[in-house]
């Protein structure tokens, strides 16, 4: 089976951009990925598109065919297919690129994610982003996203005497490395303190601990190692790609805050890689809420049950053992649904290729991404490196 490699990335500023719709955005990534691949569009062989509530947010279904017809490859008559899997649905995007590309019915493919959220906003928009859950079990009777996150951060707090101070140090390194990042939705630094006395929202959460609601789009354009060499490219290869499942709701899982989708994608993907965790020079994850930052670095492996707290403060920023979000993260970077598994992608293929500037990772070899729905429902991590 084919090798796999990124040759092109693109992206769109991630914000309020009240001034721009779902397709002006979504071609706008992708023209950019294509530029960089150095491509032609005719070459693309397949699309997939990436959105998590374009249906009910936008009222466009069929978003892979609407990507395709104004990112002008329609008449190449390719195929053209939505991913939907909550807010993991770039990374799974991106995964089944990966295979198509794996299995060797295409060369070429793009990945386009794309989310347009201020159409709405207020009570209508929790509402809508509430059905990432369980609707039945969990959003009927008034949980929200950043409810479930808060009772998890309180069990979780509680069991492994972790301070208010570590949840927000996470905010802080998002903010940090966002302030260096051109797409990024906010780029202003914040201090701990700041961090500690933002409005509460769902305590022990406050505004600071949680990522806002935006627009924004990004690109890849993936090729198969013949492709590659017959055209001289420069890639980054995916050394590993792996997805899981958990329950839908938290409270069917065996802890408050157990994230085992996280725990076993991480697990797949580097035995696939055949890699160990002190392998990987950085990592984009996914903390929608600053809670998830911590789990999610024990989850993956960075750190023991109950002992991320001991990273928070110096080894997860850019000149730490183990960056974090050198994008800027959710919280910072930005989290428009559909777009954002894609663009910690897009960040892991330009902190390779040495191109990010001020946020640059000293000698970066190897990224890792993890891509989760909901409240960890799925996952998708990816492993890449190398050219």
């Amino acid at each position: 089976m084919s090798d796999v490699y990124i040759i092109g990335a693109g992206e769109t500023k991630f914000g309020e951009l009240w001034e721009r719709s779902l397709r002006e955005l979504a071609v706008e990534a992708g023209l950019r990925a294509v530029e960089n691949a150095g491509i032609f569009s005719k070459d693309i062989q397949v699309l997939y598109g990436s959105n998590s509530l374009a249906g009910i947010i936008s009222g466009q279904e069929n978003t892979g065919d609407l990507l395709a017809d104004f990112a002008g490859i329609a008449e190449y008559h390719i195929p053209a297919i939505r991913i939907e899997a909550s807010t993991a649905s770039g990374g799974a995007a991106v995964r089944q690129a990966y295979l198509g590309i794996k299995s060797g019915e295409f060369d070429v493919a793009m990945v386009g994610g794309v989310e347009k959220m201020t159409d709405i906003f207020g009570s209508e928009l929790l509402d809508l982003t509430s059905s990432v859950l369980d609707r039945e079990w969990e959003a009927f009777f008034g949980a929200t996203p950043a409810a479930l996150a808060a009772i998890s951060a309180r069990k979780y707090m509680k069991d492994f005497n972790v301070e208010k101070e570590a949840l927000s140090m996470v905010s802080v390194n998002d903010h940090a490395n966002a302030s260096m990042n051109p797409n990024a939705h906010y780029r202003n630094r914040i201090t701990l303190e700041q961090a500690m006395k933002a409005t509460d929202i769902a305590e022990p959460l406050n505004l600071m601990d949680c990522s806002a609601m935006g627009d924004g789009a990004a690109a890849l354009i993936l090729a198969s190692e013949s492709y590659v060499k017959k055209n001289k490219l420069n890639g980054v290869k995916i050394l590993a790609s792996a997805d899981a499942q958990d329950y839908l709701a938290v409270h069917s899982r065996k802890h408050l805050y157990s994230l085992d989708s996280a725990k076993v994608a991480a697990r797949k993907a580097l035995e696939k890689a055949k890699m160990k965790n002190s392998d990987i020079s950085f990592v984009e994850l996914h903390d929608s809420y600053s809670i998830y930052g911590l789990l999610e670095l024990e989850e993956l492996g960075f750190a023991e049950r109950g002992k991320a707290k001991n990273l928070v403060y110096e080894e997860i920023s850019l000149k730490g053992s183990i960056p974090v979000n050198p994008s800027g993260g959710l919280k910072a970077k930005g989290n428009p649904l559909g777009a954002t598994g894609v663009g910690q992608i897009v960040e892991a293929y330009t902190q390779l290729k040495g191109k990010a500037g001020e946020r640059q990772v000293k000698e970066a070899k190897v990224a890792m991404t993890h891509s989760m729905g909901g409240t960890g429902s799925n996952s998708v991590v990816h492993i890449l490196g190398g050219e």
